[in-house]
């Protein structure tokens, strides 16, 4: 015990001293506004949004018509409030006519994601933080190498710092083979094109083939989501992981083994989602691959093509919102939060990295004790530990606010998603932190309306069978050690 109060105090004098260095801009500047007081009527909804189809951006009738038949699947009056709450913040851009599929962990994303490269007539880009040079990595170089010996133009963009343990021969074999391929961001200033902040990483996931089909989410290009994790969108059960102590049940709950926790990893896979889209959304993250490109001045070009012309594939509506640490405000901070503060019903998310710091929290806690069912699935073990534990520093509040929080068991979380008052769904590579907010490049895909919404409950409830729930009593009842960690972390929420 006395080595870890040393070490706690110590901890304190260097947060102190780091917080004295100054503080990360804020995701969001200014008042923030408040949520509509009622739901806006159909034709002023549709005048607050821009809308593009099939065929190209759609005139008020058109745009009316689509917001017709998103809110007749149910919910309507919600939904149009959602989208005013969204369009408070500024533009609004959604895309009408997709087809949408939820893909829930590594081996379903996989079989789907190399499905779809099998299927190219044209061309391939993806763009991946990690991309390891393990069994999966490997069979994806040998599907994109058989595919550009095949004629087909194919572009990968991985992030330096992420991809930091792969080896150069791995991505050397596909340059050799005619694959276009560029570091984000490199660390060595002499492989940098022009100057970047080291701290300005590529978190995104995506892969989009002839710019028709479209994948986003949080999968990496990893051997951690080649088993699933034991849930309904893996292979099969996974291994059961040695037991452990659940956080809130006693002081000696957050105590862990390293090297059991890797073992268990490794064992029991990551629990993970993706989005397969096809439609006009599908061309928002071909472009923003294109964008990405063109600033990292990435050797060759990616070519901007269109998608064959044809009738819309779906008849889902979806935004695609990206963000970058150049944008005045990150819009996927806003579109959560807006949609927090005007939820009427529920709240359900799903956060691998949860360190959203206090304006966040305060909506959560504000639906909460206004009678929305805010319900939060977190980690019981992660990655990194100083965010799990930055996040942990604030159940104390929300379980008194009424938050319900459960903590999945027997696989490592790493998904990011969220339905809102089950008209607003959201799947994509942002966790609710600050380093996703302020440093990262990041997309999120949104879908609106029920049918999706309650594909995205029903997932939900799965993972939160899959949980253990964190009793207010029992929590409260936790150790010095563990609260010494959450302090600690707290102090350094914003730099994590």
């Amino acid at each position: 015990m006395p080595r870890r109060v040393a070490a706690l105090i110590l901890a304190f004098g260097l947060s102190a001293g780091l917080v004295a260095c100054g503080t990360p801009r804020a995701p969001v500047n200014g008042r923030v506004p408040d949520p509509p007081a009622a739901a806006p009527s159909l034709t002023r909804v549709a005048a607050q949004v821009d809308v593009v189809g099939a065929r190209g951006p759609l005139g008020q009738a058109s745009r009316e018509q689509v917001l017709q038949a998103a809110a007749a699947q149910g919910k309507a009056d919600l939904l149009k409030r959602q989208i005013a709450a969204m369009s408070s913040f500024g533009d609004v851009d959604l895309y009408a006519g997709n087809d949408t599929k939820l893909l829930v962990d590594g081996p379903a994303t996989f079989a789907a994601m190399f499905d779809a490269i099998g299927k190219a007539r044209r061309q391939i880009v993806l763009e991946s933080y990690i991309i390891e040079d393990a069994d999966v990595a490997q069979q994806l170089a040998d599907l994109l190498l058989q595919r550009r010996a095949q004629g087909i133009e194919v572009a990968i963009l991985y992030d330096a710092v992420g991809s930091m343990g792969t080896q150069d021969a791995y991505f050397d074999r596909m340059r050799q083979g005619g694959i276009a391929v560029c570091a984000f961001n490199p660390v060595n200033p002499l492989k940098r094109s022009r100057y970047h902040k080291i701290t300005h990483r590529d978190h995104r996931k995506i892969l989009v083939v002839d710019a028709e089909t479209g994948f986003t989410g949080g999968i990496n290009i990893s051997a951690v989501y080649s088993s699933g994790s034991g849930g309904f969108g893996s292979r099969g059960p996974s291994k059961p992981k040695p037991k452990s102590a659940t956080p809130g049940a006693s002081a000696s709950n957050a105590a862990s083994n390293p090297a059991s926790d890797a073992k268990a990893e490794e064992e029991n896979g990551w629990r993970d989602t993706m989005i397969q889209v096809r439609g006009p959304a599908t061309r928002a993250l071909h472009t923003m691959f294109r964008e990405v490109w063109a600033q990292q001045h990435c050797e060759g070009t990616v070519a901007s093509i269109e998608p064959v012309a044809g009738p819309a594939p779906g008849k889902q509506l979806m935004r695609v919102i990206p963000a970058t640490p150049q944008d005045t405000e990150n819009r996927i901070y806003t579109l959560l939060l807006g949609s927090i503060r005007a939820a009427q019903r529920s709240v359900y998310l799903t956060m691998a990295y949860f360190a959203p710091g206090q304006d966040m929290v305060d909506a959560l806690c504000d639906a909460a004790r206004r009678g929305v069912d805010v319900q939060l699935i977190l980690p019981s073990r992660s990655d990194f530990g100083p965010v799990m534990q930055a996040g942990r520093s604030h159940y104390e509040r929300m379980l008194q606010a009424g938050v319900r929080i459960h903590e999945l068991q027997d696989a490592v979380l790493h998904a990011k998603t969220a339905v809102i008052d089950g008209v607003v769904s959201t799947i994509g590579s942002s966790n609710m932190d600050w380093r996703s907010f302020v440093y990262n490049n990041e997309v999120n895909a949104v879908v609106l309306g029920e049918d999706f919404g309650d594909a995205m409950t029903r997932m939900f409830d799965r993972d939160r069978a899959a949980s253990k729930s964190i009793d207010l009593q029992r929590w409260q009842d936790r150790g010095l050690w563990q609260r010494g960690k959450e302090y600690f972390s707290r102090m350094f929420e914003q730099w994590w």
